[in-house]
């Protein structure tokens, strides 16, 4: 990432929860701890099914007297509807503020210029009275800004930035291991602990009950955890199949098939050797090793 570039990410959406049961209720749901999230600090978490498995992730940045929850835009409204189910008789408002915030992302570098920041992850500073957070998930993802659409162009050039392709920042993610984009096409097949969230800061093991906690504290206590999500490199072929090969042995399946594919991989006592090249159909993949292991 260019230390002046910005990339305005129009395909991610905003929900704002505030009201005065939020805090209970977000922390009865999400696997992090929202008492971590300050106007000085923000989180990576996810919201799983009963059994453990992936429905949604987001970041959480605390906003005046309630929380953004940044996820993509495409599954915005399916995420409404199950926080809207478990709200019941709480007193939590939840809008979707997509329509009048938008994020935009810049470079770790770029922070770093700016008043009162630190090089610490989630790190949370103002800017125009709007958030701008390190992400807490890798800060070599650099940081988030979440802003007023109308104030949007205006902040931009005070902070000298150039609108650069969303492509390469989504490239880049995957470089790093970190999976953006179709992540619904994970629901209900990988545990959310298979998604690394452990290693991104996204799973907090000491706080208490959460929908899908006793499953995923069962899987880390007792060293159960036998795969993990990958991003993967096609050498060469097209990809004609989801199950993965090596040796002929099966030992994986590609669960996000864009430009920048994502397989869950079988892993032995947590050790994977990347330079195994895999068989997926006609075509030979490499899983690539991830900036957090």
């Amino acid at each position: 990432m260019k230390k002046n570039n910005v990339y305005v990410f129009e395909d991610r959406g905003l929900l704002y929860l505030s009201g005065e049961d939020v805090i209970e209720f977000l922390q009865n749901l999400i696997t992090n701890d929202i008492e971590k999230v300050t106007d000085e600090m923000s989180c990576f978490a996810a919201l799983l099914t009963p059994q453990g498995k992936y429905l949604f992730d987001f970041l959480i940045i605390k906003h005046k007297g309630g929380y953004f929850l940044d996820c993509e835009k495409k599954n915005i409204d399916e995420l409404y509807k199950k926080l809207a189910m478990y709200k019941l008789r709480s007193k939590v408002e939840i809008l979707n503020l997509s329509n009048e915030f938008v994020v935009a992302g810049i470079s770790y570098e770029k922070f770093l210029t700016l008043d009162n920041s630190k090089d610490i992850e989630g790190f949370t500073i103002k800017y125009r009275e709007d958030p701008i957070f390190l992400d807490p998930r890798l800060k070599k993802l650099g940081a988030r800004l979440i802003i007023n659409l109308e104030k949007l162009y205006l902040s931009l050039k005070k902070l000298e930035l150039k609108i650069a392709k969303i492509e390469d920042y989504y490239k880049f993610s995957h470089e790093l291991g970190i999976s953006q984009i179709d992540n619904a096409k994970l629901q209900n097949k990988i545990f959310g602990i298979e998604c690394n969230f452990e290693e991104l800061n996204g799973i907090d093991f000491k706080k208490g009950c959460y929908v899908g906690q006793e499953n995923t504290a069962r899987i880390k206590l007792k060293n159960k955890l036998s795969k993990k999500l990958f991003a993967i490199k096609i050498i060469e072929g097209d990809i004609s199949s989801e199950e993965i090969f090596l040796n002929d042995k099966e030992v994986g399946k590609l669960l996000i098939k864009n430009k920048n594919p994502f397989a869950l991989i079988k892993i032995e006592s947590n050790i994977l050797d990347f330079e195994n090249i895999y068989q997926c159909g006609d075509a030979k993949l490499k899983v690539l090793k991830p900036a957090w292991i």
